[in-house]
């Protein structure tokens, strides 16, 4: 599915931190929505987000995540694969994550690994490469046939904005745990990334399972954008709730149940 390519002409001012929460609740309600319709359709959903280091896909999955449940929304980041991963069928590992009724699975990177950091750093050969693009369309049509629906997300960030966060990585330490092994020789490898980039889009981009490009240096507008468009990707009503009613305290054995803490160790109460 070919998208509208988007001008790069009057880009719109930040956005304030209130305008974002303001949005952001409304979508997140929307979400709370959706998770209902798919606990009681039943429905399967993948979706995946890619993107190069420091696009802000994590940032996007947690605005996703942050006000659902978890037993409903599984994020999986699969780490590197071990000796016995690596000896098995390249989807294996993946596979066996994927939904079941009622559930929708966000992968924080995915199978796309081989046609990406493996492919770029040398992890996979030319050929384990080209064959992983080759089946992957068929792959995705037989798991999108089983009535899953799978979803795609690539997070595109500028050569700029990219190097920007990875210095505020590099200087903030609460942000220097976020700096993988793969972050900075990916800074030296822009165009491998570009042009492996290019490659997975022209071969995996089907009717099936289309690829959708979130343009990311703005990280509130990318994740409000990210969201929307995902909720209008999938049809789903609000059901309707029964009224909840707080019910009273029984005094039905009741005592003094502070006194019965006083000796026991409490954290200090520095704030």
């Amino acid at each position: 599915m070919k998208q509208t390519k988007q001008s790069r002409q009057d880009v719109p001012a930040r956005m304030s931190a209130k305008e974002y929460a303001k949005e952001l609740r409304k979508l997140q309600v929307e979400l709370c929505k959706l998770q209902d319709w798919v606990k009681h359709k039943g429905l399967r959903i993948i979706i995946v987000f890619e993107g190069r280091d420091g696009a802000g896909k994590g940032g996007t999955i947690r605005a996703i995540t942050e006000r659902v449940s978890p037993r409903v929304f599984r994020t999986v980041a699969l780490p590197a694969p071990s000796d016995r991963e690596k000896s098995q069928l390249y989807m294996q590992r993946y596979l066996s994550q994927f939904p079941a009724a009622g559930e929708i699975v966000i992968f924080d990177r995915s199978w796309y690994n081989r046609a990406g950091v493996e492919y770029v750093m040398g992890f996979c050969t030319k050929q384990q490469h080209d064959r992983f693009l080759e089946l992957c369309p068929t792959v995705e049509g037989y798991v999108t046939s089983t009535g899953i629906i799978l979803i795609k997300f690539w997070l595109e960030v500028s050569n700029e904005e990219q190097e920007r966060r990875f210095n505020a990585r590099i200087n903030d330490p609460l942000r220097q745990w976020k700096l993988s092994p793969m972050d900075l020789p990916s800074r030296t490898r822009w165009y491998d990334y570009s042009r492996a980039r290019d490659m997975m889009l022209e071969a995996s981009d089907s009717e099936h399972a289309p690829w959708f490009i979130v343009r990311s240096d703005d990280k509130k507008r990318a994740r409000l954008n990210c969201i929307s468009h995902l909720l209008s990707l999938i049809k789903y009503e609000e059901l309707p709730k029964t009224r909840v009613k707080m019910p009273k305290r029984s005094m039905k054995g009741a005592y003094d149940d502070t006194r019965t803490l006083r000796d026991r160790r409490f954290v200090p109460e520095k704030y």
